[in-house]
């Protein structure tokens, strides 16, 4: 009953809030979601979902890697999803996979979603072309990163230790930083990339009411029918 209001609403399960709870290597105030757990990154995707896509409304099978509980409580309700989530070692997956070397055939999924996973993977490049032949042709992806949106080029280096890790990209189990270039390895696989800022689309009441992280991107991410390459 503490956090009970009217200041804030979450996306994913609908709660009302005085205030949200504080989140982060570098604390974020207001930034999880007291009943469901989601952050700023979760209410987005979910919202960009219901507003710009069919994801709520078409029958499709969705792939969802490394799935999140604020995600996975709404989107296992959903009738008109056949719903597969995936990850290497989490208990909140139905399947065990190595996102580099996923076991489905290709052109599975009408639709993935993947947010905040390639920057724990040691060949993303890898992952990516996965996610790209995993998808139907004309399926769309959400693929989300953490993003130094000040550093042209994504910054890596395996052979870090931890502590460094941290220090360079934000977290001892981050493999990278991605730069403005993320776009571009997503490209490489084959994708066509809408880098949607849509979070600074919806205004500043809204952001504040689910808050959002105003400056992040939805990179919004198609696989080319096979009529329509070159």
């Amino acid at each position: 009953m503490l956090y009970v209001g009217n200041r804030f609403s979450c996306t994913c399960c609908g709660g009302r809030f005085r205030k949200f709870l504080p989140f982060g290597v570098k604390r974020r105030t207001n930034a999880q979601c007291p009943k469901c757990g989601s952050l700023e990154r979760h209410r987005l995707v979910f919202l960009y979902l219901m507003d710009r896509t069919n994801f709520f409304d078409a029958t499709l099978r969705v792939l969802h890697v490394a799935p999140e509980f604020c995600l996975i409580s709404r989107f296992t309700k959903l009738q008109n999803l056949d719903y597969v989530t995936v990850d290497l070692s989490s208990r909140l997956a139905l399947v065990k996979m190595d996102l580099r070397n996923l076991g489905f055939s290709d052109s599975s999924f009408d639709c993935v979603i993947c947010c905040h996973v390639l920057e724990h993977v040691p060949e993303d490049r890898i992952a990516i072309r996965e996610l790209f032949r995993v998808l139907n042709p004309g399926g769309y992806a959400i693929i989300q990163s953490p993003i130094d949106l000040t550093c042209e080029s994504t910054s890596e280096d395996p052979s870090l230790d931890p502590a460094e890790r941290s220090r360079l990209f934000g977290q001892a189990d981050h493999v990278r930083i991605y730069g403005r270039d993320y776009s571009g390895r997503l490209e490489s696989a084959g994708f066509i990339v809408k880098v949607d800022a849509y979070a600074k689309a919806l205004g500043t009441s809204t952001i504040e009411k689910f808050r959002l992280s105003e400056d992040e991107r939805i990179y919004f991410c198609v696989k080319p029918n096979q009529t329509s390459r070159g």
